[in-house]
């Protein structure tokens, strides 16, 4: 009874479909809300479950508690951040050079627009703003066609494949009125804003490095959580002791834990938010490689996927040693973290759109 519970909040928590069909029966019972909150409601629902291991009686407490929250409109900023995340995320691609993607068709649904042609217009006015901004509209608006399934036989229908910087586009030409369209315009904004920093590494400040560094720890950590799961690091415990491997064999013994102790941290504080750019660099390097190995090796077992976590870090830092550099435990810890510097950088827009 619990595994085919928890099969089946996972199936929800992974598959957009699912999500889409539990938002609209949130939406029918809460028809004064919007389909942002309700979206939200029915993704953070599933996650408490999955991510805490929770039984039927623990999970429907959750989600009573969640439901008031969220109908007296009392989430939290980290909560608005997730689902800015998991709203848009969940239908990006990745094309086979590695590139990253959206699907018109598939941005129009998450972005509330009800008719393709309207949102034609839309995608109109972002190619103008393309053009007058002296980019190659081509580069970032590649028209494609798609098959639908429709009655008896599938049929080719027109779709267009748009960069980061085109979705950035439409959603500041979008409908104001909409809430998604200002937490597209949000997310799309920081995502343009951290590629940016990842493209002019070298010139940029301490803070900012961190942002960047960051920013793709998080895009390599779901890549190498794919990969772990590949290789049957299947449960969150499972999972957990995957990662402070990787952290002992970088941090010469030291868990994760340790670590958090170490920095001196409260329990809700993560440790990669409290890294400067060269312990996030460290890092970083340990994830790619482990992912990459463990999908380049096909490496298969739990015990096996750990011991390779484990033998990355070291080597990673051994390599640090070799170069005579300071070993990651003995690195400073920055005066601020990660989510401060957020925090600052959103006040800081926030007073000079008001100037505008």
């Amino acid at each position: 009874m619990k595994d085919n519970y928890f099969s089946t909040i996972e199936e929800f928590k992974t598959t957009l479909p699912a999500k889409k069909l539990m938002g609209l029966a949130i939406k029918e019972l809460f028809p004064n809300k919007n389909n942002l909150v309700c979206a939200f409601y029915a993704h953070t629902a599933i996650t408490f479950a999955k991510d805490n291991h929770m039984d039927e009686r623990e999970f429907h407490d959750k989600l009573s508690a969640l439901q008031e929250r969220v109908l007296s409109n009392a989430l939290s900023e980290d909560e608005e951040t997730n689902y800015t995340e998991s709203l848009f995320e969940s239908i990006r691609h990745v094309n086979e050079y590695g590139q990253e993607f959206w699907y018109a068709r598939e941005l129009q649904v998450a972005l509330e627009y009800k008719q393709w042609r309207r949102f034609c217009n839309v995608i109109d006015k972002a190619k103008i703003a393309c053009e007058q901004a002296n980019n190659a509209v081509s580069a970032h608006f590649a028209n494609v066609g798609k098959m639908v399934e429709a009655g008896v036989a599938p049929k080719e229908i027109g779709d267009i494949q748009l960069s980061r910087y085109a979705c950035y586009l439409i959603v500041q030409n979008g409908d104001p009125r909409k809430e998604v369209i200002a937490v597209g315009q949000t997310y799309f904004a920081v995502k343009t804003r951290q590629q940016e920093l990842i493209e002019n590494y070298d010139i940029l400040s301490e803070e900012q490095k961190r942002l960047a560094i960051r920013a793709e720890m998080v895009e390599h950590n779901k890549s190498l959580a794919e990969a772990a799961k590949q290789a049957g690091v299947e449960t969150p415990q499972e999972y957990a002791v995957f990662q402070n491997k990787g952290y002992q064999g970088l941090y010469g013994g030291l868990g994760m834990r340790d670590i958090h102790a170490r920095k001196g941290l409260k329990p809700n504080e993560k440790i990669l938010d409290h890294m400067g750019s060269t312990e996030l660099a460290a890092n970083l390097f340990r994830a790619t490689q482990t992912d990459e190995k463990l999908r380049r090796e096909n490496i298969q077992g739990k015990d096996a996927a750990n011991e390779t976590h484990y033998q990355v870090g070291r080597k990673v830092r051994q390599t640090i040693a070799e170069l005579g550099g300071t070993m990651p435990e003995d690195l400073p810890a920055p005066e601020k973290s990660i989510k401060q510097i957020q925090r600052e950088q959103k006040k800081l827009a926030k007073g000079k759109d008001g100037q505008k």
